[in-house]
């Protein structure tokens, strides 16, 4: 496992990229995410009106109006709990091995042009898998809207899957021609 620090948490961010080019409505959609990339080289900021350690569970739990920022990706949610490996350094100084981040409580995350929403998140950093889900997930640019009830991102291969809302439910997308500018 890689040293990563705090930017890490920009990777649940940054993961949420918009799924397009598919139009189709049936119980997942899957896709390619294309200019996904891990973005450790930016500065982060994080704020949260609270900030508890639990440095003898190896995590950080960010809670109350939780917003991360790292270039022109913003995350916001509830609650953002932090997991860091056993023995990985010190969550107190964030400079540990991050395991995996979940974030729950109204998950907004915005990138460019890109805007993800959903109820809770959950970012695995060694599978460099994210899925985001909730009673309705929605990716939107523009005009274009894809609505689900869960969203996986391979992180490392740029695939991306949305799947319907309960049993046998359906993936909505509307896109609009003039997107194609």
């Amino acid at each position: 496992m890689r040293q990563i620090r705090w930017s890490a948490a920009s990777l649940s961010a940054v993961a949420i990229a918009l799924v397009c080019g598919h139009a189709a409505a049936q119980s997942g959609v899957e896709s390619r995410l294309t200019g996904l990339r891990l973005n450790g080289n930016e500065p982060i900021e994080i704020e949260s009106d609270k900030l508890e350690v639990k440095e003898a569970e190896n995590k950080a739990i960010f809670t109350g109006n939780v917003a991360v920022t790292q270039g022109p990706t913003v995350l916001k949610s509830g609650i953002m709990t932090v997991f860091y490996a056993k023995d990985g350094g010190s969550a107190a100084t964030g400079s540990s091995n991050i395991e995996r981040l979940e974030v729950d409580g109204s998950v907004y995350v915005k990138s460019d042009k890109q805007v993800a929403t959903g109820d809770s998140g959950v970012f695995d950093m060694k599978t460099e898998v994210l899925v985001l889900s909730g009673k309705e997930v929605v990716l939107s640019e523009g005009n274009n809207v894809l609505r689900g009830c869960k969203l996986t991102v391979q992180m490392k291969t740029g695939r991306a899957q949305v799947d319907g809302c309960s049993k046998g439910g359906r993936v909505q997308m509307k896109l609009d021609p003039s997107s194609r500018q």
